[in-house]
């Protein structure tokens, strides 16, 4: 059977928005219901240590403005939180809550659990040769975190 070369991002955008849906609907009945999609990528990019908006915004590709009003949204459900920097008074981090931590090990394990799904409908085999050649054909590191921002920039 042959495809259209249009089919193939379409299946791929596809596959990574039923992940992500099913992700957040196990987030969801696991405690976590204010959880949304971008709300990974912006916890992700504040990481374990904390960062500032200015850099938060660097890394979403967004501007400073539009990484504070995520910050806002995260902080009113509870995952993130400003604090001073006590290395430099002047700045302020954001640092993720323990229940914005508790969401990313969480998703962590959801992931695990997918992936599992996958295995079991496609076979282990199939699906590591099929994450071996989006290996191949994809750059080294798969932590682009400016992929919403990719998305709305027209």
């Amino acid at each position: 059977m042959s495809s259209h070369g249009f089919e193939l991002p379409l299946r791929l955008l596809l596959a990574f928005r039923m992940l992500i849906d099913e992700l957040h609907a196990e987030l969801a009945r696991q405690g976590h219901p204010d959880m949304r999609p971008m709300h990974g990528f912006v916890m992700q990019a504040i990481g374990p240590d904390g960062t500032t908006a200015v850099e938060l915004g660097r890394t979403l590709g967004v501007s400073k403005q539009a990484a504070g009003k995520t910050i806002d949204a995260l902080e009113r459900v509870g995952y993130a939180e400003r604090t001073t920097d006590p290395h430099d008074t002047r700045r302020k981090l954001v640092r993720l809550t323990p229940y914005g931590m508790e969401a990313l090990h969480l998703s962590a394990r959801i992931f695990d659990t997918l992936r599992g799904r996958w295995a079991d409908e496609l076979g282990e085999e199939r699906l590591t040769a099929l994450e071996s050649d989006l290996r191949t054909m994809t750059p080294g590191n798969p932590w682009r975190l400016d992929t919403p921002s990719w998305f709305t920039n027209l």
